[in-house]
């Protein structure tokens, strides 16, 4: 197997394994931070991150660079980054370059690791005591949130999935502690959906859509999740968890009622992960898990808007004993976490990873924290108030529209935890033509062309064609399966950070034009899908596309 550098990706290395031996690690790792921004944000990571040689887009249709002219309604998905996300990355890597002129670069790389626990902790209003690992992608965090399961479990648990037909397409292999991928972060070349030694066990999916009656979620669900953790215990496994806050479309599961029975009838033998990858929850209902004791996985890069990806495991107090008196370690972990991915205070843990930068997804996380900071310094009032505007007008857009059918909510989010996000923030929709259902790939094709200038193929009005004309990203096919008919396809409207944050003023009449314009925008968007439909112009759009499935 080839190993890479953690902050260079497969094939980017300058520098032969004997060079770098006779270099010294630290002036190699150095010379890293020369390598072009793009390209560092672009490193680190799976292949998903890989830049497109001729268009230079990442899978999910981003760039490493800003792109304003491209709208972006697809943070459940990916997002472009921001000029100010990039220029916080930028600076952050002169400043990173200063302080290696006065210290080893491992050494200035951990302290300014340890400085972005505390930022993240400051923004998310965490107490210090709440521990944070971060990783390339929030897939990598479910294998490190494995890894710590097992030691606090002490032995290897069974991971039960809740909403596995709604998570990320790698998490069948990561629950079950396999490759979700055919290269590591740490840049080894390996078979996917192979076992990742030490980790490998078993897993059981609760899948929570309900296709018999339309898209919807099972109404048993909370009874499918418990009787998946009493068979389990009753075999004489321990029990990994992993709960749903929120799926790809917006759904939460299972209900507080069903983790209370939880923890009432197996006190300390379920493990419980909250998948809240999607970063779409209060701070409130967020403190709330970590203080039950349940892991937490989240990314900078769904709804704040950070670059692909950045991922973090957070952990409640009391667990770090256990985590950092771990005996033996399942070898396979090192390919996917460096010594600088922990929290300090873990020293003995730390002491058995290797000290190697992952400059990539520390760049990634620079960017997504710039998003973070600069959501949370929006007021509270303002951001509850445009969440719900936004929410009521691209329901009442999505209903008006006569190719496209909307995918109803699973829940109804009201509780005080839940704040602004009380509020939808995915809008899901099937796309219709004389009333009946298209074809997936004509729905995958409505997507690719949504995000390229389509004007030359629609040959109607001036005002058709420079609706055509704009770039936009939504949300990526969700791919829903059906016992008894075809898989369906569905798009998702997504509201991001990024939109509240430019819409703020203190101004309330400007403020309330901001929100507009967002408005206005996404009635474009849905107009540029009926010109596509009804023109029959996706025919033309390019075969390549990622899907979520």
């Amino acid at each position: 197997m080839r190993r890479e550098p953690f902050g260079m990706s497969a094939g980017a290395s300058r520098l032969s394994a004997s060079e770098r031996a006779s270099d010294g690690g630290s002036r190699y790792r150095l010379r890293d931070l020369f390598t072009p921004l793009d390209t560092l944000l672009a490193s680190g990571g799976d292949p998903r991150l890989a830049l497109d040689a001729n268009d230079r887009v990442n899978a999910y249709g981003c760039a490493a660079s800003p792109e304003p002219e491209l709208w972006n309604f697809a943070s459940a998905t990916a997002s472009t980054i921001s000029q100010m996300a990039y220029d916080r990355a930028a600076l952050a890597r002169e400043d990173l370059m200063h302080k290696c002129l006065f210290d080893e670069v491992e050494i200035a790389f951990d302290a300014r690791c340890e400085d972005m626990r505390e930022e993240l902790r400051g923004h998310l209003a965490l107490s210090s005591r709440i521990d944070v690992v971060f990783s390339p992608s929030g897939t990598d965090s479910q294998l490190h949130a494995l890894f710590v399961a097992r030691a606090v479990l002490g032995a290897a648990p069974v991971t039960i999935v809740v909403g596995a037909d709604q998570t990320g397409s790698g998490t069948p292999h990561t629950a079950r502690g396999h490759h979700f991928s055919t290269m590591t972060p740490g840049g080894v070349a390996v078979r996917k959906d192979g076992a990742v030694t030490g980790l490998a066990g078993d897993s059981i999916a609760v899948p929570l859509i309900d296709m018999a009656t339309g898209i919807a979620m099972r109404t048993d669900a909370d009874a499918a999740v418990l009787r998946a953790v009493e068979t389990s215990l009753t075999q004489g496994r321990r029990v990994l968890l992993q709960i749903m806050d929120s799926s790809k479309l917006g759904w939460r599961a299972p209900s507080e009622a069903c983790l209370d029975e939880i923890a009432r009838r197996w006190p300390r033998k379920v493990q419980i992960v909250v998948d809240a990858c999607q970063a779409r929850l209060g701070r409130r209902r967020l403190r709330a898990y970590l203080d039950r004791g349940y892991m937490v996985l989240m990314t900078g890069s769904k709804f704040f808007g950070g670059p692909a990806f950045s991922g973090a495991l957070l952990l409640p107090k009391g667990l770090s004993r256990s985590i950092d008196r771990m005996g033996a370690i399942a070898p396979g972990i090192f390919d996917y976490a460096g010594r600088c991915d922990w929290p300090v205070a873990w020293t003995t843990l730390r002491s058995r990873f290797e000290r190697r930068p992952n400059f990539g997804q520390w760049l990634r996380w620079e960017a997504a924290l710039a998003e973070i900071g600069s959501y949370y310094a929006v007021p509270g009032a303002f951001r509850a108030r445009m969440l719900a505007e936004l929410a009521a007008g691209i329901d009442s857009m999505i209903a008006l529209s006569p190719s496209l059918r909307a995918v109803p909510a699973a829940i109804e989010k009201s509780g005080a935890d839940d704040e602004e996000f009380a509020q939808a923030t995915i809008f899901p929709f099937t796309l219709l033509r004389g009333g009946k259902s298209v074809s997936i790939a004509e729905t995958s094709a409505v997507h690719r062309a949504l995000a390229r200038d389509m004007a030359e193929e629609i040959s109607d009005s001036a005002a058709d064609r420079q609706v055509a004309a704009q770039r936009c990203l939504v949300g990526q096919p969700v791919r829903l399966e059906r016992q008894d008919g075809a898989p369906q396809f569905v798009l998702r409207l997504c509201v991001g950070a990024r939109l509240l944050t430019e819409a703020w003023s203190p101004d309330p009449m400007q403020a309330q034009r901001n929100v507009q314009h967002v408005l206005d925008r996404i009635a474009h968007v849905l107009v540029k899908i009926e010109l596509l439909l009804d023109r029959g112009a996706v025919t033309a759009a390019p075969a390549k596309s990622a899907f979520e499935v």
